[in-house]
């Protein structure tokens, strides 16, 4: 919709709506620009204290995702008129502790009465206008890197089906709480020289993977076998816990893959599951993987390298 709408032309708007990317970025002098970005949504999991942590993550994820560093946030809450305000409470602690651990400000912020619980972030972030990752630079010769494992949208459903089992959700929980700022910290050291990243949300591997290769011209091959699970992310595959997000993913992105023989259906599925507070994909030279993934699992991060980027092609992604 938003291509539909007339255009402002302004020079300082260094990443804007044009190429799908993570955040805007806005540059205000020579040395700085603003990284600014907004996400919330309805609550995955049961606990009011763990979905605030959850929710401020994922609203942090995207400042990380262009290299930035955030500064600021603004909460917003959709809240039942009559609903627990405990329950309230506990959301935005949840949210706070994960604000306080990214060293970001919450200043403010606005509610609606609304019968549907909602919760997240608008967030304001700092960078400087040279060092801007985006989507739409990655190289041919690259390797991709995934940082977290796929499979919280299967176990969110799981969860919600009262049909997941405590390890499931220990480690989805433990994912989607994690901040992504160590792992944008590791790579954002210069001798890494990453091309192009973004994080891996709502749109599944395949369709951020979709929007890095358009954006940058450029066509992307994937190792089935080396993408990463949370532990009973295939289980609830087998058992038809998809969300709807993951078929709606399927349908507009599938057309662009190919797959060769032998890929299960349940390996399939899982390369559009739609996560929640995901990790960074990261396209980075091949000689500079090795010591970027080396690095990452020193600092506890977890990463896998997971394909490479190839010049364009049709397919536009191959997985193998």
């Amino acid at each position: 919709m938003l291509g539909k709408l007339a255009r402002q032309h302004d020079p300082n708007v260094l990443v804007g709506f044009d190429k799908a990317d993570d955040a805007g970025v806005y540059k205000i002098s020579a040395t700085q620009a603003l990284v600014q970005t907004v996400d919330f949504f309805t609550p995955i999991v049961d606990d009011p204290y763990t979905f605030g942590q959850i929710a401020t993550a994922n609203s942090l994820s995207d400042v990380y995702a262009m290299g930035g560093r955030p500064l600021s946030a603004l909460a917003i809450v959709c809240f039942p008129e009559n609903g627990d305000l405990t329950v309230l409470e506990q959301i935005l602690a949840g949210g706070l502790s994960k604000m306080m651990e990214a060293g970001c400000a919450v200043i403010g912020g606005h509610s609606v009465r609304d019968p549907e619980i909602k919760f997240g972030y608008s967030v304001t972030g700092i960078i400087h206008p040279e060092r801007v990752w985006t989507n739409s630079s990655a190289q041919p010769g690259d390797k991709l890197i995934l940082t977290k494992a796929l499979g919280t949208g299967v176990i969110s459903t799981a969860i919600k089906k009262g049909e997941a089992r405590q390890e499931w959700i220990d480690a989805a929980v433990k994912s989607m709480t994690t901040l992504n700022a160590k792992a944008a910290e590791l790579a954002s050291d210069n001798k890494f020289h990453v091309h192009a990243a973004t994080d891996i949300t709502g749109f599944g591997l395949i369709g951020h993977g979709r929007e890095m290769a358009l954006g940058s011209k450029v066509s992307l091959r994937l190792y089935a076998a080396q993408v990463p699970a949370l532990p009973g992310a295939m289980e609830c595959i087998q058992a038809k816990f998809v969300p709807g997000g993951l078929n709606a993913n399927r349908d507009f992105a599938e057309c662009v893959v190919s797959y060769p023989d032998g890929i299960s259906e349940d390996r399939k599925t899982l390369l559009f599951d739609p996560q929640t507070a995901g990790g960074l994909l990261l396209a980075v030279p091949a000689q500079r993987s090795p010591e970027l993934i080396a690095s990452f699992g020193a600092a506890g991060v977890s990463a896998s390298e997971i394909g490479e980027v190839i010049p364009e092609t049709k397919p536009l992604i191959q997985v193998l």
